[in-house]
């Protein structure tokens, strides 16, 4: 699904994330895709540059650019002419069912690398391929969206190929990271906390200590980041009640979800599809737009 932006739509709060974007930015302005996660651009048409701190590089048609989301950079076109981009994001908190929690760590340890970004010439086969499905006229379904997260993976290298390490480790931190690697977040809703003080073969008590040092929350906080997150997702792209989307991210009460909710995102859940649009949203994505030239020099993306 090819969506033309405007200025209001790049600003959504909730943005997509595996959907192709496009939109024109006009001769001299800027745009910082300030997006949470990874995001993929290529440029289709005209010059310009990515500009990084001091850093200045040249972009050209067909040019592409895998970019961390919190890195302060931004596309400026050529005074010359405008361009035309492509691009889509990806979030690996909202793919905890295929992604494990080591890859999301790999992931983000990358972000916060001092570059965060990778450039590929317009003649690298992963530019091309990319070029292709941007243009590809049926921009929906599974397939579709597991060739983006493929592509991503391909120009993103081999740090995502980190073996597991050796499983008869003494250390419990390394147990710990070996279980996180072979395991999507959406496991650990699955598992006890007993159960993966068993697995790690330590005691509840120093596990909960281990567990805070390695992920940075609690094993309780983190199922809950994850519940949360699912429900999100549910929110904004399914016809289901907010009662169904409770018990389908795991709350047995509605009222522990609505409050749970409310406390994490300063809104309830009812009021948050209203604001981010919901099913409803996504259907009219689908609808054609007139394309409009990026005037502001700056979007805000997901906080």
């Amino acid at each position: 699904m090819k969506i033309v932006e405007t200025t209001n739509e790049l600003n959504q709060p909730y943005a997509p994330h595996l959907v192709v974007r496009e939109f024109s930015l006009a001769p001299g302005k800027e745009w910082s895709p300030q997006t949470p996660g990874w995001t993929l651009i290529q440029v289709d048409s005209g010059t310009g540059y990515w500009l990084q701190g001091q850093a200045r590089v040249e972009l050209e048609s067909g040019m592409a650019l895998l970019v961390a989301g919190d890195k302060a950079g931004r596309v400026l076109a050529s005074c010359l002419n405008g361009m035309l981009l492509y691009f889509f994001t990806v979030m690996p908190d909202r793919l905890p069912g295929l992604i494990t929690q080591g890859e999301q760590d790999l992931l983000k340890q990358a972000e916060r690398k001092e570059a965060g970004l990778r450039l590929v010439p317009a003649n690298n086969p992963a530019a091309v391929k990319l070029g292709e499905l941007c243009k590809q006229p049926q921009q929906v379904g599974l397939r579709f969206r597991l060739n983006l997260l493929q592509l991503m993976v391909e120009i993103f290298g081999g740090d995502l190929n980190m073996p597991v390490g050796d499983q008869l480790q003494t250390d419990v931190k390394e147990r710990l990271r070996s279980f996180l690697q072979e395991t999507p977040p959406a496991g650990l809703l699955e598992i006890s906390f007993e159960d993966l003080a068993r697995i790690t073969h330590c005691t509840p008590r120093h596990l909960s200590r281990v567990f805070y040092d390695v992920i940075g929350m609690s094993f309780r906080e983190k199922r809950a980041e994850i519940r949360l997150a699912m429900a999100r997702d549910l929110l904004a792209t399914s016809h289901s009640k907010v009662v169904d989307v409770a018990f389908k991210s795991g709350y047995k009460s509605l009222s522990l979800f609505n409050r749970m909710f409310t406390r994490r995102f300063g809104i309830s859940p009812g009021r948050w599809r209203q604001k981010n649009g919901g099913i409803k949203g996504v259907a009219e994505q689908r609808k054609p737009k007139a394309r409009v030239a990026v005037s502001e020099s700056r979007f805000r993306g997901l906080q």
